[in-house]
């Protein structure tokens, strides 16, 4: 049962609601619209910013609800000063992205507590405006969109509603305005968008953006394990091959960063150890070369904050990036690019699945790929000298193969598990998987097994990436998820050079080349949400919405200048450049102001019924011999109409004053219009009037 004294307040507030001062519902409109353009910046702002904001906006209604004067100067001063104060210290400066985003948000909160005068008002609607585009420089997604775009209008309505200065106007009038406000400044939004010059480096946001990603460029026990969990998207895949086919899931290996140096208790990639020591010289090129039908495809790629791409494995030539992006390929088959990828980033790519890459003979560059640390791992060492004893080999096998084959049949036979919550390692970490747990995620089953492989003389590393996906059915895109995030070894093998070996297949098959993944366990919210709505739903509700996402994603976060001069080449641009997209702006804004300016004559004829139904009155009446003066009311009209054409303009005089009551008259003065005195039933009785015809003129008799 609903809780009475709830209730009772709840009846309670909104006609007290109602009977505030218009100046104080206003102040509250806008404090919620302020706080509605804060709310999403404080998880990127400082605890104690966020808690001085909502003390203050809250200080602010307050003040606004009792109708209590407003602070004084030097309260205000000592506010400002803290701000400042508490910016600085924290972030040492107040200048950047992540101080001046605080700064104005409490610039903002402060302004509200100084809200006298319309100028004041003018002020926070500046402020709320620039706040509300720093929403975007933490994230460009649809959802942050949607939100600022209720931010937008909610603005818009308290900006109307500050220029209605009579009476008391409902709050939906100012919104239907600003609304419509918001329509007739779409199509220049639109322009502007499509055609204004991208030019870099001016256009974009700050290369400090946040990201996320499932990688990083090191692999410590247990850092894969909690980001599997994560569902969030890691890129998305669409492939062009021919009558619409898809590779298999198995084939799909998104390679990542190579990670091959080991300490005991973390894997880096080789480069890292020294920049131009002797690992960076023992480094080879990629003696790629690569077989069969390519596999063409376009990726998005979300924010990671690093410079690497991710392409399926193997990719020969370089992927075709937007303007400023330049890419490279390691020795171990990375592609980076020239700068960090802070935004979102589609660009199209070529791989090739059957490949064969590295040296093949041995020489001295492998040697780095079998080194391990000492004093670590007693009892993976002596497994792998156990190994190399008992492996039979073959006559005209490689013994290096046998090896492989033998580490691999442990593994399946050994009673290990793939377990999504294996913790982080000890010391000896391969010791502990080998002999101890006997479970882990991917990263401790690859990890465990390159040192088992190193152990036995062979040369292996680790590569870290995404692995399989799943399609949307709404869009048709492949979608990556961290929770895809995955980790593979490689072992160079005499004559083929570094061959890809997935021991996690080896543990646990469904985990590669199946859509059966382990699943993170629901939270109770998910669970509800189960009971309520049927998981096919929810899943196809969540289809729905990653297509939204990905469609936001291509068409506008990555309408670069390359698409731009897409768009003139289909308007017959032979050889479109940015001039030209200039110049089209130009005539777009020209063409807009003219029909603007078009439209406003219009509307001024237009304008107001009433006053122009009084003007034809007052015309018809000219024409009858009673010119009157524009400025005079209805009722002085009638007073006119009375003296000039006596009672038989009784019924012109009675509607006259039935005029003047549409306009004038209130509800509490007891003489509200009925229903049916409408506009258009008095313009309707205005035609049917008797109205007075034109006096002869009188000629001056002069005599004979």
């Amino acid at each position: 049962e609903s809780d009475p004294n709830y209730l009772c307040a709840m009846t309670s507030v909104f006609p007290a609601l109602s009977r505030l001062p218009r100046e104080a519902r206003d102040t509250l409109f806008l404090l919620g619209v302020v706080g509605w353009v804060i709310a999403p910046l404080t998880p990127q702002i400082p605890l104690w910013a966020s808690a001085f904001a909502a003390a203050l906006l809250l200080a602010r209604a307050v003040l606004a609800w009792q109708g209590r004067p407003l602070p004084g100067r030097w309260v205000l001063g000592g506010l400002l000063a803290l701000a400042v104060a508490g910016t600085g210290l924290t972030f040492k400066t107040v200048a950047g992205r992540d101080a001046g985003v605080t700064l104005i948000v409490l610039l903002l909160a402060l302004k509200t507590l100084e809200l006298r005068a319309r100028r004041d008002a003018m002020v926070v609607f500046f402020l709320g405006f620039f706040t509300l585009l720093s929403n975007f420089f933490f994230s460009q997604s649809l959802t942050t969109a949607a939100a600022m775009l209720l931010a937008l209008l909610g603005l818009l309505t308290a900006l109307v509603q500050a220029h209605m200065p009579v009476g008391r106007p409902p709050l939906l009038l100012a919104m239907r305005m600003a609304l419509r406000l918001m329509l007739l400044g779409a199509p220049v939004m639109a322009a502007l968008f499509l055609l204004f010059p991208r030019i870099a480096p001016l256009w974009g946001l700050p290369t400090d953006t946040l990201g996320r990603s499932g990688l990083a460029g090191e692999m410590q026990v247990g850092r894969i394990a909690a980001l599997a969990l994560d569902d969030g998207i890691a890129l998305r895949v669409r492939f062009d091959l021919p009558g619409g086919k898809t590779p298999p899931q198995s084939a799909l290996y998104f390679r990542g960063p190579v990670l091959s140096s080991f300490d005991g208790r973390t894997w880096r990639p080789l480069d890292d150890m020294a920049q131009g020591g002797p690992w960076r010289r023992l480094a080879s090129p990629a003696a790629l070369q690569v077989s069969g039908a390519p596999l063409r495809y376009e990726i998005t790629l979300e924010p990671h904050q690093q410079n690497w791409l991710l392409l399926i494995d193997a990719a020969p030539t370089p992927p075709a990036l937007p303007e400023g992006f330049q890419a490279t390929l390691s020795p171990e088959l990375l592609w980076r690019t020239s700068r960090p990828v802070m935004s979102v980033l589609r660009y199209r790519a070529e791989s090739y699945l059957q490949f064969r890459h590295g040296p093949l003979q041995r020489n001295t560059t492998l040697h780095a790929y079998t080194e391990l640390p000492a004093g670590f791992n007693p009892r993976t060492l002596a497994l792998a000298a156990q190994l190399r004893a008992q492996t039979p080999v073959a006559p005209g096998a490689d013994p290096a193969l046998a090896l492989v084959q033998a580490a691999l049949a442990r593994l399946r036979t050994g009673g290990y598990r793939y377990t999504l919550e294996p913790g982080v390692f000890g010391t000896h970490s391969a010791d502990e998987f080998w002999f101890d747990r006997k479970q882990g995620f991917c990263e401790h089953i690859a990890s465990a097994f390159v040192v088992l492989l190193r152990a036995m003389g062979l040369p292996a590393r680790i590569v870290t990436g995404y692995q399989g996906g799943e399609v949307n059915p709404v869009d048709g895109y492949w979608t990556v998820r961290q929770s895809d995030a995955h980790a593979w070894t490689e072992v160079w093998l005499a004559g083929q050079g570094w061959v890809r070996v997935d021991p996690t297949a080896a543990v646990a098959p469904g985990r590669v080349g199946s859509f059966a993944r382990l699943q993170a366990p629901a939270g109770a919210f998910a669970t509800a949400m189960n009971t309520v709505i049927s998981p096919g739903m929810l899943q196809q509700l969540r289809a729905v919405w990653e297509a939204m996402n990905n469609g936001w994603n291509q068409w506008v976060l990555n309408y670069t200048q390359g698409r731009q001069l897409d768009l003139l080449r289909a308007l017959g641009f032979d050889a479109p450049a940015w001039p030209d997209l200039i110049r089209l702006l130009g005539a777009l804004l020209a063409a807009a102001a003219l029909g603007g300016a078009a439209w406003t004559l219009w509307e001024r004829r237009q304008h107001d019924p009433w006053l122009r139904l009084l003007a034809r009155t007052r015309r018809r009446l000219a024409r009858a011999g009673l010119p009157l003066p524009a400025h005079l009311p209805p009722r002085a009209m009638a007073r006119e109409v009375q003296a000039h054409f006596g009672p038989a303009a009784q019924p012109l005089v009675q509607w006259l004053l039935r005029l003047e009551q549409l306009r004038y008259a209130t509800p509490a003065q007891g003489a509200a219009p009925q229903p049916e005195q409408t506009l258009r039933t008095l313009a309707r009785a205005w035609r049917r009037l008797p109205w007075p015809r034109p006096q002869p003129r009188r000629h001056r008799d002069n005599g004979g």
